[in-house]
Order: structure tokens, then sequence, then C-alpha cells
């Protein structure tokens, strides 16, 4: 029992770090000239039709990137300073 109750807070953990990345790293439509460009061009490159697509999963990636690391490191800090 111990076993599913650590697999589910391990679980939830992930989940919220992932709703804190969402929460603070702003998902911005608003671009520039210069980045819209950029945002075309590699859209273009890439073979997708609409650059916010591209844009979505750029963002999507990065956040979960956030989260992955954010849950290593909280991770790491609690096997250090878990007590044997």
């Amino acid at each position: 029992m111990a076993t599913l109750a650590h697999r589910a807070f391990k679980v939830v953990l992930f989940i919220g770090l992932c709703l804190l990345s969402i929460r603070y790293i702003p998902f911005s439509y608003e671009w520039s000239p210069r980045e819209a460009r950029a945002w075309f061009a590699a859209s273009a490159l890439l073979g997708v039709h609409d650059p916010d697509d591209l844009y979505f999963l750029v963002w999507v990636t990065i956040e979960l990137i956030v989260a992955v690391l954010a849950y290593i490191g909280i991770m790491k800090l609690w096997r250090w300073y878990r007590p044997r």
C-alpha cells in the first residue's frame, strides 16, 4: 500500500509542477514582425501549415521540460535530505 501511495504522490507532484510551469511561463500570441517572420519561416521549413500550431508545440515542450527538471531536482533533494 505504501508503494501505491508513493507512486500516487509522485504523479500528483508531477502534475502540480506542470500546472505551476503553465501558470508562470506565459503563453503569448503577440509577436513582433520579426518574430512573426521567424515563426512563419520555421513552420514552412518544418512543413507545419499554421505557425500558431508550431508555437503551441514548442510552448508545451518547454513546459514539460521545466516540469521534468523541477521534478528531478525535488526527487534528488528528497533522497539527499531524507533521514536514514
